[in-house]
């Protein structure tokens, strides 16, 4: 019977690098031999990244916080369900670009209660709750400048800096909270210390699992 898989997530605001550290903390799991499943929200199963292409639009932007936890968490149950808990059943490492906190932040930032979101995780998470949570933290400002040198800004990252602020505030707030599970990492600096950080974070929150400095 293999041995539980664990289960990293990286969350955040906008232009803090989460895709980017993802695919790093990947790369050196496999290096050290482990089976790793990248994966994102909203997405990751293919009816989840329908529900993507439809969430990450104007239109459902537009809708309220309480409609887009509704659906984000709707494609998030189904993510857990056909491929993150399945994969950590069959002992593989999952490593996630966004998972339930963002709801939290987000829609939660946005208006929908706090009662919503807490019901909204257990119905689609459950148990499936990340080992450990990577809190890429930085000023919404600068994350604006990195954004920008994107094609083009997708509609949550178009918000205003005092809705990026509201979220920056709530992503904090659950590392506070939720501190055995968070590490708050400072996304501000080069990105080759922020990787630094990251796996010295793996390394000694997940130390369980024997992975190598």
């Amino acid at each position: 019977m293999a041995l539980r898989g664990s289960f990293i997530t990286l969350e955040g605001g906008d232009g803090g690098g989460k895709s980017t550290q993802a695919r790093v903390i990947a790369q050196r799991l496999r290096a050290k031999g482990k089976d790793v499943l990248l994966t994102r929200e909203p997405g990751g199963s293919p009816w989840a990244e329908r529900l993507r292409d439809a969430l990450i639009t104007p239109k459902g932007r537009a809708l309220a916080s309480t409609e887009q936890a509704i659906l984000f968490a709707a494609a998030r149950a189904d993510h857990v369900d056909t491929v993150i808990e399945p994969a950590l059943a069959a002992g593989r490492w999952v490593i996630c670009d966004r998972f339930c906190d963002s709801t939290e932040a987000y829609q939660g930032s946005g208006g929908a209660s706090s009662g919503l979101t807490d019901l909204l995780r257990t119905i689609a998470v459950g148990r499936t709750m990340p080992d450990l949570t990577l809190i890429l933290d930085l000023p919404p400002a600068l994350g604006r400048e990195r954004v920008m040198g994107r094609d083009a800004l997708d509609p949550f990252e178009a918000d205003d800096m005092a809705v990026q602020e509201a979220r920056r505030a709530a992503f904090l707030q659950i590392a506070k909270r939720d501190g055995e599970r968070c590490i708050v990492v400072d996304a501000s600096l080069p990105r080759e210390d922020v990787s630094t950080s990251i796996w010295r974070a793996v390394v000694r929150r997940l130390v369980r699992k024997q992975v190598p400095a």
